[in-house]
């Protein structure tokens, strides 16, 4: 089975632990190219590579080194599709070019199309509708969380010895401190707890006077860490120590969530240099931040090789989501943005590099999600998939390592039930099979289907960032027939989706809404509670964080008692009048 799939349609092959261990000992690939590192600052020499083992207090050659890889993960913040050097963009990325080329590129990777969702499907390997958070994202003031009874990747790879850190933002949820980092499986958390804040600061305001600090380490504000660092860096540093500190024989997870590039726009002043020619400030904003990202990514790297890890290790780089065009994004050729379920927002820059890769250097165009990397992960560390848990990822190493065909045929890109702003929708649009203002999603093999509003959907190309501000006039548009809310792609033949084939295919059109319909049937209730005043920052020290305490839960549920036991006192004085209609109501109140 390489899925612990819904439906049957597992497939979760169990034969890669042999062939990491027979893998562990492939050649390593330099990466000393850029002078982005200053050396002393790690004790380098000039060649960059220090002997594992040597760091203070630990004897050269104690202990064997383990046959779990270490699996580092990247995952950027709003990165453009374009935003990428081997993609054409004019935004130096020497290190992330670098990596992807003497790894595997994924040109046919999906995520989500915001934050929230797709951390949520990182981690637990399951779709929006099956974890209730199909809508939007998480607000820092709604009681929400990543629903407490999902099982996370960092668990998962405790349970077979790994250690678990992150550093960077989190954003799934922190009304209680069940919900923190922490608490879903990690040994450390150092970073932020919202979707986005000051990068120096680290402060945030979600609405006029409901405003916090955001930086924490572990279940604290971090307030001794609060001296103006740039978080990239910041986060590197944490990175560094990280490695600086553990056991390289020992396998180790970090997931590194940077903030950037995500708004707010900001960059120290050094890496504007090469993009003064850029007039749109937002995108010359942007493109520093980059610039700075791809530095630490190279940092990173550097640390791995030092400090003994690179040799046995699998790093994974992805962004989140698509780029947002009025915050200096680009998502060129690629049709709409962040936000949206046009291809612009949900097809991610992507790649793996490691020494134990088969097929290093190529191109992977297999459908891949970011669901997958739950159960591949999980695999490769050898741990076990509990056959309880109905994953909607796919285990894909052996299509990234060697070239194979992917387990992989679909993907629910969503359904949003509560997002019905397509006025003109139906059931009949959907020929009775689909109501068509619903915002959905979905790839099946060659084939994209998208009903409801599926948001802002123009292609952006260059051109649109070559003045001072905004420039719509060069964007390109499609203007459809009113009322329209089904729109059909072939994606293979049409990646930037300029082609509607609904008309044309109808019977495809009716397939997709099936499986559509099919996918719903499996949904849990949407998680969305309206904002709880209590979140505010104010009424916590001036900190965002968890507000949800014990001792109310449980006064309510004492109070909730006491009621069901005055209730239960009322109704025996009834019983010797209606006994029957007694005990009818007694499980009743039992039931509640």
């Amino acid at each position: 089975m390489a899925r612990g799939g819904r439906g049957g349609a597992g497939r979760l092959c169990r034969g890669k632990m042999l062939a990491v261990g027979v893998l562990a000992g492939l050649s390593v690939l330099s990466l000393l190219t850029y002078g982005y590192l200053a050396w002393d600052s790690l004790g380098l020499g000039p060649g960059g590579t220090e002997a594992a083992g040597s760091r203070p207090g630990e004897e050269p050659g104690a202990g064997a080194p383990s046959s779990q890889p270490h699996i580092v993960f990247i995952l950027a913040d709003d990165q453009g599709f374009r935003d990428v050097g081997y993609h054409g963009s004019e935004i130096r990325t020497p290190t992330l070019d670098k990596l992807a080329a003497e790894g595997v590129k994924l040109e046919n990777y999906y995520v989500q199309p915001m934050c929230t969702p797709s951390r949520s499907q990182f981690i637990t390997g399951k779709y929006q509708i099956h974890t209730g958070l199909q809508h939007s994202i998480i607000r820092p003031t709604q009681p929400n969380c990543l629903p407490l009874d999902n099982v996370t990747l960092p668990q998962k790879l405790k349970e077979v010895g790994y250690s678990t850190h992150m550093v960077g933002k989190w954003h799934l949820g922190f009304y209680r401190r069940e919900c923190m980092p922490t608490q879903r499986g990690f040994d450390t958390f150092f970073g932020s707890l919202l979707g986005s804040g000051d990068y120096y600061t680290h402060f945030k305001c979600d609405s006029p006077g409901i405003c916090g600090y955001d930086l924490y380490e572990n279940d604290n504000a971090a307030w001794d860490h609060d001296n103006g660092i740039y978080s990239t860096q910041m986060y590197t540093q944490k990175v560094q120590q990280i490695l600086a500190s553990h056991n390289p024989r020992k396998p180790i997870f970090l997931y590194i969530a940077y903030q950037a590039v995500h708004s707010p726009l900001q960059a120290p002043g050094k890496y504007f240099e090469h993009y003064r020619s850029i007039n749109n400030i937002n995108r010359r904003r942007y493109a520093a931040m980059l610039a700075c990202l791809d530095e630490a990514i190279n940092n990173v790297t550097l640390a791995l090789k030092k400090y003994g890890y690179y040799d046995n290790s699998i790093i994974i780089y992805s962004s989140d989501n698509g780029g947002q065009p009025m915050a200096g994004g680009s998502n060129w050729p690629l049709r709409g943005s962040k936000g949206t379920y046009w291809e612009g927002g949900i097809r991610a820059v992507g790649f793996v590099h490691s020494p134990l890769l088969k097929n290093k250097g190529s191109v992977c165009k297999e459908l891949v999600h970011i669901t997958d990397w739950f159960p591949t992960l999980i695999t490769l560390a050898e741990g076990q998939i509990d056959e309880d848990i109905q994953l909607d990822g796919y285990d894909i190493w052996e299509t990234i390592s060697e070239g194979r065909r992917s387990p992989r045929v679909d993907i629910l890109h969503n359904i949003d039930p509560i997002y019905t702003k397509a006025k003109n929708g139906s059931w009949a649009a959907g020929y009775g099979i689909w109501n068509t203002a619903i915002q959905s999603a979905i790839r099946v093999n060659h084939w994209k289907l998208l009903t409801g509003n599926p948001g802002y959907s123009d292609w952006v190309p260059p051109q649109a960032f070559s003045n001072v501000g905004p420039n719509r006039w060069h964007n390109e548009r499609v203007s459809w027939s009113a009322g329209k809310t089904v729109w059909l792609f072939n994606i293979t033949a049409d990646p930037y989706e300029r082609v509607d084939l609904s008309a044309r295919y109808p019977d495809v059109v009716k397939q997709l809404l099936r499986r559509l319909s099919q996918f719903n049937k499996t949904a849990v209730p949407v998680r969305y509670p309206p904002k709880d005043p209590r979140s505010n920052p104010k009424l916590n020290g001036g900190v965002w964080g968890p507000w949800f305490k014990e001792d109310e839960k449980k006064k309510k549920s004492d109070k909730s008692k006491g009621a069901n036991k005055q209730k239960k006192n009322k109704n025996k004085k009834k019983a010797n009048r209606k006994k029957g209609q007694s005990l009818h109501c007694r499980s009743r109140l039992a039931g509640g």
